[in-house]
């Protein structure tokens, strides 16, 4: 399927993937970032603290995808569990930004 029929686990799973895996795909990165941004707000904590994570691993220049990504998960913080608010405070350290 093309990125844009992904569903969110979709998108944050494979951002993961390629992050756990090292992949030098920063292109591809961009287009997950490219969907994922409007869709932000059906994404679980768990896939917004992982699609987060992965790419702050993965080292990709993401600063819109990081704003949208607070945006996204700032009225919905009671839901995090620990795990997932602890990955995301750590992908934004790691990618050096700041929640707006």
């Amino acid at each position: 399927p093309r990125m844009g029929e992904f569903n969110p686990q979709n998108l944050s799973n494979t951002a993961w993937a390629f992050a756990t895996a090292g992949v030098d795909a920063a292109r591809f990165f961009g287009a997950i970032a490219a969907a994922a941004r409007p869709r932000l707000g059906d994404f679980t904590p768990q896939e917004l603290a992982n699609t987060a994570w992965a790419f702050a691993t993965a080292g990709v220049d993401a600063v819109r995808l990081f704003g949208a990504i607070a945006e996204a998960a700032r009225p919905r913080l009671g839901e995090f569990k620990p795990q997932e608010l602890t990955n995301t405070a750590w992908a934004f350290a790691t990618a050096d930004v700041d929640a707006p």
